[in-house]
């Protein structure tokens, strides 16, 4: 089946836009299925649940995993709005998801190449990446978001 990448990352934005509207930086997550289907959404959650670890990816990751009764998310694809960081490049190496989509770069701590490429070290898996979708969009979000940080 062919995936609409722009249309899963509409769905990724979507998340990315909920984060926003709770004060949180705007990332978003959906992981589908081979069907095209969602299986596991996620926003960033980190000033919420007071966790470093609640990033979108975790917590997308987390949903598939427990909708899929599974550990291995081996036939799913990963859509996020912003270019993982080192924890959740781990998190995706250790589900074994094949594809990852992302939108806009991470000059900070972006792991798909901005800072690093973990993916091109010797693990025991290495998906297969594609930047910039929908990235005037993915990066407008989080401009935005903090531009109205500063003017608080």
């Amino acid at each position: 089946m062919k995936m609409d990448h722009e249309a899963h990352m509409k769905s990724a934005l979507f998340e990315a836009k909920k984060a926003m509207e709770e004060g949180e930086v705007p990332v978003g997550c959906v992981i589908v299925d081979e069907s095209g289907a969602i299986v596991g959404r996620g926003c960033n959650r980190r000033e919420k649940a007071r966790n470093a670890l609640a990033h979108a990816e975790l917590m997308a990751i987390d949903e598939a995993c427990k909708k899929l009764s599974d550990w291995r998310l081996g036939g799913c694809t990963l859509y996020v709005t912003l270019e993982p960081c080192p924890m959740c490049a781990g998190a995706i190496i250790n589900a074994r998801i094949p594809k990852l989509y992302y939108g806009a770069k991470e000059e900070q701590s972006g792991s798909c190449g901005s800072v690093i490429n973990l993916f091109m070290e010797r693990f025991g898996h290495s998906p297969q990446i594609v930047g910039g979708i929908l990235e005037p969009e993915c990066r407008a979000l989080m401009t935005e978001f903090f531009r109205k940080l500063r003017e608080k």
